[in-house]
Formats: structure tokens, C-alpha cells, sequence
């Protein structure tokens, strides 16, 4: 559309005291050719408002520029139809961090800096607005509203009930012949309100009765999902009778055994080829859609968890093996069964002083299990029963803290912290030893069995249970990042997977007790929700909930490298037989990590490109005759960078001020092509602020900070092939309650970049 940019200038806030408003409004109008700039004290009060609406309708303007206050920050009243709208943060980018003592020394030369600083912001605005274009929605040629649960446990059954009283239709497959998964094999469970001493009966029995009276839920028993293709909003899904193959069913790899012939030795590519075919034979092609699928507008993943059981020969200090010791799960099936022995040792911990001598996949929920099949001996043997409890780590959150009192309570029941050494057959039962406990001595006790307490493995570790027709594979990818947990981002979105569309609750999220599961499914439900109606408004589920874009591809240079359907986080993209890729824009969560992959530059958004931040990079103006005023560029990720930088400037903390930001969705989206623009239009260096990545990563697109630092190599070699120091190019994390950390992440950059000395390409 042909633009008619009005650029409007925050006065307020400090920004008056420091830069000149009329020398902005002067480049805007004049070096720029904006059509309207204008300043008020108050832009985003009554007045402000209007004046700019004033504008909108009497003078045309359809592309609107605040430079005031941080982009972070929504004002509602500036969401005009049809008009395009970006916010500059002059207020926490040049006014509230950049302030200048009265006392200075050089307060002339540093209020000059500033007022660089300033113009460069509205130079890449007005720019960028240039180059931007208004977003189209996407939406998908049919829709369905019905929401696909997997698991008809306490999870499914509760996700189920939530999403039907939203209104929507819901499908629960179970692979059992009933409906209650675990949840229906247990004795008791923990209390859910006052009194918290007590054991409850299991609350699994009502939930199936409200499901089974539930007109808007349908339920498939002995059934399993075969496949589930297509994308959000309209899955297209394919049943099997459990434990039976399907033709649509995901293609099965080899195992390590079945690549090996007779003698052990690995087969070749052509024979590997022909056990995998014969594997996989009589399935259809995973890629094809299944004319009798069923539709779907969104899938929520509780099929729940399996008792961890330990191998054979493990914990032989624990006497594993020995038919007196059992796991949780298995005393659980005997205290249902009414066959409690008198006295047991529950232990909690293997052996070992730290965290990790927990038995696999043990937590709070394992301890909470040890505590309540303690009180199945008492109830069973009031008079006689005892329970002894050993552990190194005794976990019992929130409320659950008087479920212990409770117990510590009970004569009958001994708790220590110890480390179990060893356990031994005394013949007529077990004879458990104990160090380091909480006594300050040794002890040894005599029971007649003995329970190891075990964790719950969630069943998407060794299952696809999901069984997904994408060209990333049937399972989510990344789990072993997770022990097997579906997961997105654990801190920022606890119910998303690595698939969009698909929600994760109860046993495949992480471990949890009833309750926990049931709240969790409520949340899984809703999200299934928002979904279904992103789906059908055409904007991005999430992250960006607000985002009506999506990525474009120039297919006539594709070179088919499949970088961007590697490198896509979420399974967005497929691709033909030839590797170019098929964008499924309803999957996309509009990171840009597939523009930023593009060694062709051939992706990109309507209002976030290559060219676009190219092109703002390049409207810096970067002196070539003054070694004071050094350049540099900040790629600082929207999701904790930009607000770590933002929430810095509110704090009074201040940074360099030859430095420029420029708030990129993801480091993942950062093509290397706009660091060879930075380098090759005279900046001085770049710098990559993004979210934490590895262990401890919280990169809301999972791993864009990862991706970006594996490129900075690329980008490494290309300087040192120009003769410049790779170390005008870095990247760093900051965590987004890092604020205190960014100044002397950016001032740091600068004064290495500083002795350095100027770019030597500098005004070529």
C-alpha cells in the first residue's frame, strides 16, 4: 500500500531534557520525508490520542511512528484498522539511560552522543516503516473445533471436562478397554483439602461418570492413535485398534541390533535399507493424508507415565531381585489387594549424599507415595504395624506440608535422613542398614519387606505416542533434553510441546499428584482452545498471540539445502522429495529461525525480512572521520534481552552510547547477511544479545540462541578472511532478570571493540 508516514514524538519522561525534539522533527520532515512530525508532552493521554487520530482521518496518514515509550508497552488506543503502527523507545533507549550528569566534564560532547543516538532511532524507524508491509492472516481451508485427547486417565478425563464446558467437542482415545488409567489401580491418594492428615478415596470414579454423561465427549476405548497429520486447526488423525499395526502408521527405525548382521558386524546403507523396508512394510507413505482421517483443531497429550523398573542386576545392594523388595507401584497393587505386610522399610534414595542419588525420575510425588503407603501399614496394623522411611531428600510442597506433619505424627512411623548401605536376606525377612542419619549413629533395622521408591517415566520417552506425519518425526524432538518430559519452554510456556497445536499435561509434562495432574489438564484444555481460535482468526497461537504474519518463501532460488526445515524448532516446515520446503504456516510460532538459517535470503516476514533490518541497519549513520564515535549494532532478542535492556533503563542504569539496538524475535532469525551489512557500512562491531541456551536454557523458540552461536563461526572465519578480528562479532546470554548485567555486557563489547580501533573498511 502506498504509506503516508506520520511520525509522533513523546516530549515527556525526560525525553525533552535530552535530545533536541525540534532537530528530530526537522530530520524527520526533511532528510527523511516523513510526511507529518509532530511532538506533544502527553502522546499517549486524551490529547495525544486524538491529535494523532486527527491525522489518521483528516490528513491520511496510514503508517504511525511513536517515539516515545518502550514497544513493550501496548496502548490500546493506537490500534487503529488498517493502519500500521511501531513504537520506538526513546524514553528507556536514549532518555532514561543515556542521562548525563550536570557536573560532566564533557557534558557537551556526551549530550552530542546522545542526540546521534536519538536520530538513528527515528532514521531506522521511519525505515523500517518504509520497507514494512501490513500482514495478511493465514487461515486454513477447513477448520474443526474438536479437540483430540490422548489418555483417559485423571489428565485425559479432566481435559476432556474442561474443553467441553468451553463449549468445544472433545474425543478421549484410550488404549485400555476402560477409562481411569493409573488413577483407578491405586488404594487411596492424598488428601485434596482439609483434613490434610488423611487419605482420600480416589476421585477417578466421578470423573469417568461426568465424561460418560458428557454429551459433547466421545470416547475411543481400545484404541490408539496411528497418525496425526496436517496442521492446527485441522488435524487430520488415524485410528488403530491398540496394540495392532496400521498402515498409517509413523515408519519404525532400526534398533542398534537390527542394524548388526549375524556376526555382529554393522550391515551397509543397501541392507540397512532393506530390513528397515521390510520392517516397515505393507505402511503408507507417512507424508499422504489419510482420506478417512478424522479432523481435529487441536491435541492434548495425557497419556501419562509407566513405574520406572529397575534392570536386572541393578541396586544389588538394595537386594533388588529378592521377592521381599518391591517398587511403590508394585506395593501399591498389594495394598489394593489387601496384602500388607507388618512392617517395611520404604527407601527413598539408592545411596549417596546428593541430588543425584535419587532413584530415576524420583520426585516430590515418589516421597508423598513413600508417606502414604507408611500410613497403608498402620491403617492395616494399628496395633502392630511399623513403617520406617529413609531418605536423603523428603519432599512434601506447599499444602502437602501437612500431609507430613501428619504422618511425623503417627508412633508407628519412623522418618530419618540416612543412607541406606545395605539390605540383606535374614531369612525371615530383611535386614536393612542405615548411615549418617539424622540419630548421629548407624542403625539397622529388621523388616519383612522392603520398597524401593521408584519414579514415573512419562511414556513420550520411549513411545510416539503422538505418531506425527512430519518431516521432523513421528516423537518430539529434543526430548532427551528433558529426560522424555513434553516441553516447549518449562518457565515461560508450561504447557506447550515442540509441536504446535499439541499440549502436554499430567505424566508426559513431569511428575505430579492427582491434583497437580487435574490442574495441569485444565490448562492443557484451555490452551487446546486458544488454539482452535487462532486457527480461525489466522494469527499465531504462541508466543506472538498477536501476530498475523507468517514466513514467505522465494521458491525460484531454493537450492534445497533443508537448512530451514532442520533448523525450525517446531516442525513447521516440510519438504518434498527434492527438499524444498512446504510451509504449514498454522505450526509456525513466527521465531524467524528459518530466515535466519536461509544462506539464499529467501524467506521472510511481510514485516520482519532480511531486507527490512538490512535496510535499518544501513540508515544508521556511521561517521568515517572520527575515531571518538565508534558504531556499533545490539541484536537484542524481544523475548528476555529487549526487556533486560528496557527494565535496565527504568533502574537508572546506563550503557555506551555508540551503541545501537535493534529487537530481533529470536536470535535465531539473525541471517548472517546483517552482520556482513553492519561490517560492510562501517560499524565498528555487533553484538548478539539473546536468551540462555544448553542445560539451563530458556530460549522461548527453544534453541535460537543455540543456533546463532553455531553460525557465529561461519561468521568467524568470514572476518578473519577479510582481515578483520572475529571479535568484532560476538554473542552473549542474559537472562531477562539479568537487567543489572546488560550495561556491562554492552560496555564491555565497546571498549574491547575501542582498543581494536576503528573499522578498517570504514568509508569504503
Amino acid at each position: 500500500m502506498s504509506k503516508k508516514i506520520g511520525l509522533y514524538i513523546y516530549t515527556g519522561d525526560g525525553i525533552a531534557d535530552a535530545v533536541d525534539v525540534d532537530k528530530l522533527v526537522e530530520l524527520a520532515t526533511g532528510d527523511l520525508g516523513v510526511a507529518v512530525a509532530k511532538a506533544h508532552p502527553d502522546l499517549y493521554g486524551p490529547e495525544g490520542v486524538a491529535m494523532v487520530k486527527q491525522d489518521v482521518e483528516g490528513e491520511g496518514v496510514n503508517a504511525v511512528i511513536l517515539a516515545g515509550v518502550s514497544p513493550r508497552i501496548e496502548f490500546k488506543e493506537f490500534d487503529l484498522p488498517g493502519v500500521a503502527l511501531w513504537q520506538v523507545g526513546l524514553r528507556e533507549l536514549v532518555a532514561w539511560s543515556h542521562k548525563i550528569p550536570a557536573d560532566a566534564e564533557n557534558a557537551d560532547a556526551l549530550k552530542e552522543h546522545v542526540q546521534e543516538l536519538a536520530e538513528d532511532y527515528i532514521r531506522m524507524a521511519v525505515k523500517r516503516m518504509e520497507k514494512a508491509e501490513m500482514p495478511e492472516p493465514y487461515k486454513p481451508e477447513t477448520l474443526s473445533d474438536r479437540v483430540l485427547v490422548i489418555g483417559g486417565g485423571v489428565t485425559g478425563l479432566t481435559a476432556a471436562l474442561e474443553a467441553s464446558a468451553a463449549g468445544y467437542p472433545v474425543t478421549i482415545v484410550e488404549r485400555e478397554g476402560q477409562l481411569g488409567g493409573y488413577a483407578a489401580k491405586l488404594r487411596k491418594q492424598f488428601p485434596m483439602g482439609p483434613d490434610y492428615s488423611g487419605l482420600v478415596d480416589p476421585v477417578v470414579g466421578d470423573l469417568i461418570a461426568r465424561v460418560e454423561a458428557d454429551d459433547r465427549i466421545e470416547v475411543k476405548l481400545s484404541t490408539e492413535v496411528a497418525r496425526i497429520a496436517n496442521v492446527p486447526g485441522d488435524y487430520r488423525v488415524s485410528f488403530k485398534a491398540a496394540g495392532t499395526k496400521s498402515e498409517w502408521d509413523a515408519p519404525v527405525p532400526l534398533t542398534d541390533e537390527e542394524k548388526l548382521d549375524e556376526n555382529g558386524n554393522e550391515l551397509s546403507a543397501e541392507d540397512q535399507k532393506k530390513v528397515y523396508d521390510a520392517k516397515n512394510e505393507g505402511r503408507k507413505d507417512y507424508m499422504e493424508v489419510d482420506p478417512n482421517a478424522e479432523r481435529f483443531g487441536a491435541v492434548v497429550v495425557a497419556s501419562g507415565w509407566k513405574p520406572y523398573v529397575p534392570g536386572e542386576g541393578e541396586y544389588a545392594h538394595l537386594a533388588w531381585g529378592n521377592a521381599k523388595v518391591v517398587t511403590n507401584h508394585q506395593f501399591e497393587e498389594m495394598a489394593k489387594a489387601g496384602q500388607v505386610p507388618k512392617s517395611v522399610a520404604f527407601i527413598q534414595s539408592p545411596g549417596g549424599a546428593d541430588d543425584d542419588a535419587d532413584f530415576p525420575y524420583a520426585s516430590h510425588v515418589t516421597s508423598m507415595v513413600a508417606l502414604k503407603q507408611a500410613k497403608y501399614v498402620r491403617e492395616d496394623h494399628p496395633e502392630d504395624g511399623k513403617a520406617y522411611v529413609f531418605y536423603q531428600h523428603m519432599r512434601t510442597p506447599g499444602k502437602y506440608e501437612y500431609f507430613y506433619k501428619g504422618i511425623q505424627d503417627d508412633p508407628g512411623i519412623f522418618l530419618t535422613k540416612g543412607a541406606v548401605t545395605q539390605v540383606e536376606d535374614n531369612g525371615s525377612g530383611l535386614t536393612v542398614k542405615v548411615e549418617k542419619t539424622l540419630l548421629g549413629e548407624d542403625i539397622a533395622v529388621d523388616v519383612d519387606m522392603v520398597v524401593l521408591s521408584t519414579g514415573m517415566v512419562p511414556t513420550t520417552r520411549d513411545e510416539a505416542v503422538v505418531n506425527l506425519a512430519y518431516r521432523q518425526g513421528p516423537a518430539f524432538r529434543d526430548l532427551d533434553l528433558f529426560g522424555g518430559y513434553c516441553d516447549s519452554n518449562f518457565i515461560c510456556f508450561p504447557y506447550e510441546t515442540r509441536r504446535t497445536g499439541i499440549y502436554a499435561a499430567g505424566g508426559v509434562h513431569r511428575s505430579m499428584t492427582i491434583e497437580e495432574a487435574m490442574e495441569d489438564a485444565a490448562g492443557a484444555a484451555l490452551k487446546s482452545v486458544q488454539c482452535v481460535k487462532a486457527a480461525e482468526e489466522g494469527h499465531a497461537v504462541h508466543p506472538r498471540t498477536w501476530d498475523f504474519d507468517y514466513p514467505d518463501f522465494y521458491f525460484q532460488r531454493c537450492t534445497q539445502c533443508k537448512r530451514c526445515t532442520e533448523e525450525c524448532p517446531f516442525g513447521a516446515l516440510d519438504d518434498d522429495e527434492k527438499g524444498t520446503p512446504k510451509p504449514n504456516p498454522t505450526r509456525c510460532r513466527r521465531c524467524g529461525t528459518c530466515m535466519g538459517a536461509c544462506p539464499e535470503r529467501i524467506i521472510g516476514f511481510k514485516d520482519y525480512n532480511i531486507d527490512l533490518v538490512g535496510s535499518m541497519i544501513k540508515s544508521i549513520e556511521v561517521p568515517d572521520d572520527d575515531e571518538e564515535k565508534l558504531r556499533f549494532v545490539v541484536f537484542a532478542c524481544e523475548n528476555d534481552a529487549y526487556p533486560a535492556i528496557d527494565m535496565a533503563a527504568q533502574r537508572g542504569h546506563s550503557w555506551s552510547p555508540l551503541a545501537r539496538v535493534i529487537p530481533v524475535r529470536c536470535l535465531g532469525s539473525v541471517n548472517v547477511s546483517w552482520i556482513k551489512d553492519a561490517m560492510s557500512s562501517g560499524m565498528d562491531g555487533v553484538l548478539l544479545l539473546g536468551c540462555k541456551f544448553g542445560d539451563d536454557y530458556q530460549c522461548h523458540f527453544a534453541k535460537g540462541s543455540e543456533l546463532a552461536n553455531r553460525r557465529m563461526e561461519n561468521v568467524a572465519e568470514t572476518l578473519n578472511s577479510l582481515g578483520m578480528e572475529p571479535e568484532r562479532v560476538k554473542l552473549a546470554q542474559v537472562a531477562i532478570d539479568e537487567y543489572d548485567k546488560v550495561p556491562e555486557i554492552i560496555n564491555e563489547f565497546v571498549e574491547e571493540v575501542v582498543e581494536m580501533g576503528p573499522n578498517p573498511f570504514k568509508g569504503w
